[in-house]
């Protein structure tokens, strides 16, 4: 849905011919793949979109790894998407032989999120993201070069497909489980008590997810820990931690 309603504000708000817009491209890298979800070139540069569909705060800098989401008292952390739409630029950089001035790193916040800390001005809400855009005024790129440029991109691309997009998810689920294989392995504190069948094997009874242990923010009981369902709000399995 995030990724439908900046297709359709590209399409209603900037001039085609001036603006060519590629959707869903995954680019072949040296570890597997990337997928990059719009791609907007023009005169002014390329913008490199990423797009996060989220709702709550949003707290983060550019600088730091991770930001944070919270929804009324739960906070839970996802990547810095700046950093994580690095690697679709400089995986386009590299393809197209492009300075850094050629190319622009966008990211598109949509849905019901309001942003609680003070964020770069290529971070975006809604349709905010096209006034960023149409604030790159000074050429570029060579007018001539554009239709080759998006034309290369084409080229370049995995062709759009069922396969395509479920090949690249196994390879994103397959880095994500080796991080958390390497954090679990890091770590020499037991993560639940297997003394507890609610939290055995730190698997939530209610609907079979993982459980992390949280720390009450505020109120009489302030500090003390829980174990809590990662689908909160929508899964409420709570237990005590002990």
């Amino acid at each position: 849905m995030g990724e439908f309603i900046v297709n359709v504000a590209a399409k209603l708000m900037l001039d085609k011919n001036e603006y060519h817009l590629i959707k869903n491209v995954t680019m072949p890298t040296e570890d597997g793949t990337t997928q990059i979800d719009h791609v907007i070139v023009s005169k002014y540069g390329i913008f490199v979109v990423e797009t996060k569909n989220m709702k709550g705060w949003i707290f983060g800098g550019p600088n730091q790894s991770t930001w944070t989401q919270q929804i009324f008292k739960y906070k839970s952390k996802f990547q810095n998407p700046l950093r994580q739409n690095y690697k679709h630029v400089k995986t386009l950089q590299s393809l197209l032989g492009l300075s850094e001035n050629q190319i622009h790193s966008l990211i598109v916040f949509v849905g019901e999120s309001t942003f609680k800390t003070n964020m770069p001005e290529n971070v975006t809400h809604g349709i905010g993201y096209i006034k960023f855009i149409k604030s790159k005024t000074r050429l570029v790129l060579p007018v001539e070069n554009v239709r080759e440029i998006v034309n290369k991109i084409e080229a370049g691309r995995l062709t759009p497909s069922i396969k395509t997009n479920r090949d690249h998810i196994k390879h994103v689920k397959t880095i994500n489980n080796e991080k958390h294989n390497n954090t679990k392995d890091m770590s020499a504190t037991p993560k639940y008590n297997t003394a507890n069948p609610v939290i055995a094997a730190n698997t939530c009874k209610a609907c079979g997810s993982e459980l992390k242990i949280r720390e009450k923010k505020s109120g009489d009981d302030i500090g003390k820990k829980y174990w809590v369902c990662i689908k909160f709000p929508e899964c409420r399995n709570v237990v005590p931690y002990s």
